[in-house]
């Protein structure tokens, strides 16, 4: 059975495909929000989808439960879901994806996103993912990548990975596509590794500008997502200062960022990055928790 179910073929002009995974690959969920940010701006059109069933253990990726709107429960499965993009204003269309790393069939599993890229005609596949890194969350975000066509990269202007090791789905899917011969490109954002567990819309944003510098697009407004970026670099910076130990680090890591020095931090001197993550996350909570309700709007009459 094809576990790719396409409600319409669109016709589509020389469309680039931005897909997303949530899991291994998404640090901070920064390349997931980068692709639901897309969709709700760019006011995508649900088009197909990848059935569950072979890809997932649902013991550990359980189905979800909910209410709808009328009452009724609604059972909700692990969703691979696929978008299109028409914009006559624009040079070419746009396919969104956003998934989940499966869990098996993983080569069954790319090769359903293929038969998509396929039927669909896509010239361009870019791949958005984000790492754990030792970068500091007060400074520009790092963006890192890699693609079959290395004038695209120096186009880009992109800073090459030299990383070798365990790989993702993103990583598989580029190699497919490089098989296939397809032209395809991966954008890795840098998050700081003592934010992990923590939802990064600042690197979310960088992935969504340069995403639109590939496509040559430009959308009407990116203030949803700057707002954001900018609320989270606010709660972080008090959290830092909240902490003298964790300041110090961040001090010391932006000193290293900004000389352009390889970390030389001996780790015995400071705390793990799980334990800075950890005070960090309690901090945030505690700042959620101490946030006012918004008030309840009256009803006019």
């Amino acid at each position: 059975m094809n576990p790719l179910i396409m409600r319409t073929v669109p016709s589509l002009r020389r469309p680039v495909l931005i897909v997303a995974f949530l899991g291994w690959n998404d640090a901070g969920e920064a390349a997931t929000t980068a692709v639901q940010f897309l969709c709700r701006q760019m006011k995508a059109q649900k088009f197909a989808s990848l059935d569950p069933e072979e890809f997932y253990v649902f013991a550990n990726q359980r189905p979800q439960v909910r209410f709808t709107t009328g009452g009724e429960r609604e059972l909700l499965w692990p969703a691979n879901d696929f978008w299109y993009v028409q914009e006559p204003a624009q040079l070419r269309d746009v396919v969104l994806g956003l998934g989940i790393e499966p869990h098996l069939k993983w080569r069954a599993y790319v090769q359903a996103v293929l038969d998509l890229v396929h039927q669909c005609q896509v010239s361009l596949v870019i791949s958005l993912g984000a790492l754990l890194a030792e970068v500091v969350h007060s400074q520009p975000v790092r963006l890192t990548g890699v693609a079959t066509d290395p004038d695209l990269a120096a186009r880009l202007g992109l800073t090459g990975s030299r990383y070798e090791g365990p790989t993702g789905i993103v990583g598989v899917l580029n190699d497919a596509c490089r098989k296939e011969g397809l032209p395809a490109m991966s954008l890795w954002a840098n998050v700081p590794h003592y934010l992990q567990g923590v939802t990064n819309p600042k690197a979310a944003l960088a992935l969504v500008r340069r995403v639109l510098k590939v496509l040559e697009w430009s959308l009407p407004d990116l203030s949803e997502l700057r707002s954001a970026a900018t609320a989270f670099e606010s709660r972080v910076e008090q959290a830092v200062a909240s902490d003298s130990q964790l300041a110090t680090y961040v001090r010391q890591l932006e000193e290293q960022q900004q000389a352009q020095a390889e970390p030389s931090l001996r780790e015995e001197e400071l705390p793990s990055g799980e334990d800075l993550a950890e005070e960090l996350e309690r901090f945030l909570r505690q700042q959620r928790r101490q946030s006012p309700e918004p008030p309840e709007e009256e009803e006019e009459g």
